[in-house]
C-alpha cells in the first residue's frame, strides 16, 4: 500500500509572504486611486474660477494668438499658482498652460478680487517657441513686449 500524503494548495504553502504582500499591495493601490481623485478633484475647482475661465477665453479671442499657436486654442495641462477668495475678496497669481496646432504658450493671471468683482493687473500669454509676451488686457498697439519671467 502505497502512503500519499495530499499535496498542499498554492495558497496553503505561500501564504506567509503571499497575504502581507498582497495587503500593502491593496493599501499601495487604493492609497493611488485617493491621491489621484484627491488631484482630480482640486484641478477641477480650480478649472472652475473666473480668472481661469475668463484667461482662457482672453487667448482664444486674441488675433495674434489664433496666427501663432493655430485654432482651437485650449488649456495644455495642470494650472499652478494660487487663488484665494474670502467674503466677497481675494487674489489670483496663477500661470495656466495653453496649447495650439502649431504651437503652445502659458497665460500668467496677477489680480484682486473686490465686492465679488475680479480686476487683473496682468494677464499676459507668454509664447513658448519665441519667448514673446502677448498682453491680453490691452489694444492691439501694446500688444507684444518684452518677455519678464524668465
Amino acid at each position: 500500500m502505497e502512503n500519499s500524503v495530499p499535496k498542499k494548495s498554492w495558497f496553503s504553502r505561500n501564504w506567509p509572504w503571499a497575504v502581507p504582500l498582497g495587503g500593502c499591495l491593496t493599501l499601495i493601490v487604493v492609497l493611488v486611486i485617493l491621491f489621484g481623485a484627491m488631484i482630480f478633484g482640486v484641478s477641477k475647482v480650480f478649472t472652475g474660477t473666473v480668472p481661469y475661465q475668463e484667461g482662457v477665453e482672453m487667448a482664444k479671442q486674441d488675433e495674434y494668438l489664433q496666427k501663432v499657436l493655430g485654432e482651437p486654442i485650449e488649456a495644455d495641462g495642470m494650472m499652478s499658482g494660487e487663488i484665494s477668495t474670502s467674503n466677497g475678496s481675494g487674489i489670483v497669481d496663477i500661470s495656466i498652460p495653453i496649447k495650439g496646432p502649431d504651437g503652445e504658450a502659458t497665460i500668467y493671471i496677477t489680480g484682486t478680487k473686490e465686492n465679488d468683482k475680479w480686476t487683473y493687473s496682468k494677464v499676459d500669454a507668454v509664447i513658448k517657441e519665441t519667448n514673446e509676451s502677448v498682453d491680453l488686457l490691452w489694444g492691439e498697439g501694446e500688444k507684444i513686449k518684452e518677455n519678464t519671467f524668465n
